[in-house]
């Protein structure tokens, strides 16, 4: 309990209390899903009024830490921005779902990504052993003729390409949007016009290009790849190709 004689000023009220429970959600002590003290309870707690908790949970849920509930307590909604990332990529995911159309911008942050970490890659700034598993996997894909398999190996080679960099904030921010990657992959085989056959080859020159020390030229087959999946996306989406339900 804080004393009258330690109660600290007005404006710090609230601030004590979203440092005490983001201090607890960020370490794990309170987890995701788990409901926050009742509103009474917390401002019996730190000695201060309910309006001050009320404004403390504002703050919390600003940094989207807790979602509020009307006539219920707070939730705590993520501990860390990847786990907060992953909840919005659910719910873009989910919108995208309503008009699939919208898969075509997924193409465009793609190629955000995906272009400038090839051309670095081949500059020499990365692990790409992981890119080589991918490759054997679509491979083997191919041969067997599991578009499935194809679609994970292929989304597979794009993720470990963004990872190979070992740049934790770009890989958590591709990882958010990977199961729309994957469902892009998924529409866009689907137009018999593709062969997978096509797309290893793809795959293959953006490697080679790496393999060589060839930034240019790795950038560049990687936006030829990008440009001819938005094609294939965009030929499935207006023969009525939906993505699988989330």
């Amino acid at each position: 309990m804080v004393t009258d004689k330690e109660a600290p000023s007005r404006d710090k009220l609230h601030a004590a209390v979203v440092a005490s429970f983001e201090e607890r959600i960020l370490s794990g002590d309170l987890e995701i899903g788990e409901k926050m003290p009742a509103e009474a309870e917390i401002a019996k707690s730190f000695g201060i009024s309910t309006r001050s908790v009320r404004e403390a949970l504002q703050i919390l849920e600003t940094k989207g830490l807790v979602k509020r509930r009307h006539g219920g307590r707070a939730e705590v909604v993520r501990d860390d921005i990847g786990q907060y990332l992953s909840s919005l990529g659910i719910t873009v995911r989910s919108l995208f779902h309503r008009d699939p159309s919208h898969l075509v911008e997924v193409m465009k942050v793609r190629r955000m990504f995906e272009v400038d970490a090839a051309r670095q890659l081949a500059a020499g700034d990365g692990d790409i052993s992981g890119i080589e598993v991918a490759l054997t996997e679509m491979e083997a894909s191919v041969a067997a003729r599991d578009f499935e398999a194809y679609a994970a190996a292929d989304a597979a080679f794009h993720r470990a390409l963004v990872r190979a960099l070992g740049n934790d904030v770009m890989s958590t921010l591709y990882d958010a949007i990977y199961q729309l990657v994957i469902d892009v992959i998924l529409v866009s085989v689907r137009v018999p016009s593709k062969p997978m056959e096509n797309g290893l080859v793809e795959h293959r020159d953006i490697h080679a290009a790496i393999l060589t020390g060839e930034p240019d030229k790795a950038a560049a087959a990687l936006g030829v790849h990008i440009d001819n999946s938005t094609r294939y996306l965009m030929l499935a989406l207006s023969r009525g190709e939906q993505p699988d339900r989330p």
